[in-house]
């Protein structure tokens, strides 16, 4: 009787193995985990809002000269910018700076002997905002022109911005989470499985650089203000289950 008892008890070890060990090689075998991709939004654009900035100055012994002298080359400044279709509503100039200009003075041994006044220097900025990027951009290159009329007006390169950013990044976020989307596509077809729901999705830097500059990008993203023609790139990593 015990060794009936034995051999059923070690059937039933037999089939209780073999129903465990199949299962174990069915869950094996099932695709069961994630995927990651990340994807890439990018698009060229040109810039819509131009900013141009340069100075100018006098210097003289007297002070009050210094300032009509300063008048003067302003209002050669404004004569010159109105010819070429700027507007004085366009115009920003900056609050006056004064500076008092000495020179170092030395004895016949070439010990030094204290400062010398020479005169104040005053110095004015103005800055132009403006749509019209062509014309304002003429302008830039042209301001030399002014030497001949006795102002030297020292010129700093445009700074070129899109005033549409936000709505270009929706659609660069739109062009990185297809992207993606269809990367995780393609990888779980040939692997045989299943993309089932999104877990996760995150968003990376947002990268403005100028085109064919050959710019890197940066960690903290980078914001290109140089360049009239740009592009701007996003990235989006996408976590989604695999069945």
């Amino acid at each position: 009787m015990k060794q009936y008892l034995s051999a059923i008890i070690f059937g039933i070890a037999i089939v209780a193995s073999s129903i465990f060990l199949g299962k174990a090689y069915t869950d094996r075998n099932k695709k069961d985990g994630k995927i990651e991709v990340t994807g890439l939004g990018k698009t060229d654009f040109s810039s819509d809002l131009i900013v141009w900035e340069g100075s100018f100055g006098s210097v003289n012994i007297d002070l009050q000269q210094a300032y009509i002298s300063l008048e003067q080359k302003k209002s050669t400044i404004n004569n010159y910018l109105s010819q070429k279709g700027i507007k004085p509503e366009e115009l920003v100039y900056s609050a006056v700076s004064t500076h008092q200009k000495t020179k170092s003075l030395y004895t016949i041994n070439g010990d030094y002997a204290g400062e010398e006044f020479v005169g104040y220097e005053l110095t004015q900025s103005l800055e132009i905002e403006s749509k019209d990027v062509d014309k304002i951009e003429k302008v830039s290159r042209e301001i030399t022109e002014l030497l001949n009329q006795g102002v030297q007006f020292y010129s700093q390169a445009p700074r070129y911005y899109y005033t549409k950013l936000a709505d270009l990044k929706i659609e660069m976020i739109s062009k990185a989470t297809e992207d993606a989307r269809l990367r995780a596509e393609n990888i779980a077809k040939f692997s045989g499985g299943h993309l089932s729901d999104l877990e996760s999705a995150k968003m990376g830097i947002f990268q403005i650089t100028g085109q064919n500059s050959g710019e890197d990008y940066s960690w903290g993203g980078t914001f290109n203000t140089s360049s009239r023609e740009k592009t701007a790139s996003i990235t989006m990593k996408l976590v989604y289950k695999v069945d």
